[in-house]
């Protein structure tokens, strides 16, 4: 059997405004598994990003507990939470996250730079790797503004594997991108889970959740499995 990634059990978070209390995740039971493609679909306001924030050391619930790699992580520090993030969990952002004064070489450095096991004689080889892997070996030294979405979506894939992850976490990779890109972003996620990554996806599209073998909507705070003859009608 495949070892659990993460593992959330009864997890609860609200948030508190003018309306009154907002109970945005409710007994959240929720496990991947390494090697996984998991897609959890939802519209907004459904708790999708919240969970994801939790799930990627963004924040924190209100209460159950949350095993990442086996560590029981509910209740470690803000700086815990860092140190995890890089050297457990690559992160993908709908909006790129690219840091614009800086060229791809050096956007990629920057999580090698926070990750004590990476030496820095090895910065060079990781970063062409992981530039060949996401078909961008020949734009070392562009910056965001001089590439495509879809190109500075290739940067961000690559920034999230560099480190050696555990799980890839996708937010909308694709909300930014048109069907074209789209869909050459799923196809480059698709092919790093046949390596045998483990790659959850948040998005809203049935399209893009049928890349993934498994599927879970979220709707309420709730969260429920979903078949693939689902997949279309799932929000």
């Amino acid at each position: 059997m495949n070892n659990c990634v993460m593992k959330l059990t009864g997890l609860n978070k609200s948030f508190t405004n003018a309306a009154g209390n907002n109970h945005v995740l409710k007994h959240i039971d929720f496990a991947v598994y390494s090697g996984d493609m998991v897609a959890i679909l939802g519209q907004s306001g459904s708790g999708k990003s919240t969970l994801l924030s939790i799930m990627g050391l963004l924040d924190k619930a209100d209460s159950g507990s949350y095993l990442l790699c086996n560590q029981d992580v509910s209740s470690f520090s803000a700086y815990q939470f860092s140190q995890l993030r890089n050297s457990h969990i690559g992160w993908v952002f709908q909006n790129f996250n690219l840091i614009a004064d800086m060229t791809v070489v050096e956007n990629l450095s920057v999580p090698l730079r926070f990750n004590k096991s990476v030496n820095r004689v090895d910065y060079e080889a990781m970063i062409d790797d992981v530039l060949q892997k996401v078909g961008l070996g020949d734009k070392k030294s562009f910056y965001p503004a001089e590439l495509s979405g879809g190109q500075q979506q290739r940067v961000a894939i690559a920034r999230a594997l560099i480190c050696h992850p555990d799980i890839i976490l996708c937010d909308e990779p694709t909300g930014n991108l048109d069907s074209t890109n789209s869909n050459n972003v799923m196809e480059l996620l698709s092919a790093l889970h046949q390596e045998g990554k483990t790659v959850l996806i948040i998005t809203h599209d049935p399209d893009v959740a049928a890349y993934c073998q498994k599927a879970y909507k979220i709707h309420d705070g709730v969260i429920a499995a979903v078949s693939p003859l689902e997949f279309k009608h799932a929000v």
